[in-house]
């Protein structure tokens, strides 16, 4: 199984350094991709229509973000996976990091937010956050800085924080109603 996810890795990393102007997009992706995620459910706050259901769906999506980085740090303290680039599958287009590579937080975070809006019923922008959330996920991998696995890991925490989200915060309850009326 490694030999395909190390053979993937490799050959989605193998597209950069071909163009300039794809690299430097990639990895403006890579660095931007989750706070401006962040920042568009953020927005949607002050939004007019049916705002106690939307805001319902932004404080599930937020949840969702915040125990998927909780699970990821769970699991980070028993998998201690070396990046790709350190085992000399990738060539690293940004700065090293720290952590270790699995899962991915960005495909965690990412896919935490798509997961929770098309939970919760918001189809079209789930599917939106859903196509940029592949897209941070992908950059990942191509600047060098994942393996596949790592990120396919880390959408699949952001979704089972999604779904545990879906099952416990509920719609309506007195804890909803008083977060949703905040501002």
């Amino acid at each position: 199984m490694y030999e395909l996810d190390a053979a993937v890795t490799h050959a989605i990393n193998g597209l950069a350094g071909h163009s300039a102007a794809l690299d430097l997009l990639m990895i403006w992706i890579s660095s931007i991709g989750v706070p401006l995620m962040v920042l568009a459910i953020a927005v949607q706050w002050w939004r007019r229509s049916d705002r106690p259901h939307m805001r319902h769906i932004l404080v599930a999506a937020g949840f969702s973000f915040l125990l998927g980085l909780g699970l990821n740090q769970l699991i980070l303290l028993e998998v201690h996976r070396a990046r790709p680039y350190d085992d000399g599958i990738t060539n690293l287009l940004i700065e090293r990091s720290a952590d270790f590579s699995f899962p991915s937080d960005h495909a965690t975070a990412t896919f935490a937010i798509a997961a929770a809006l098309l939970l919760h019923g918001s189809r079209r922008a789930g599917l939106a956050f859903l196509a940029a959330a592949c897209l941070v996920t992908f950059s990942r991998v191509y600047i060098g800085t994942h393996y596949a696995s790592d990120v396919l890991g880390g959408a699949l925490s952001g979704v089972i924080a999604a779904l545990i989200v879906r099952a416990v915060y509920r719609e309506g309850t007195r804890a909803d109603r008083l977060i949703t009326s905040i501002l």
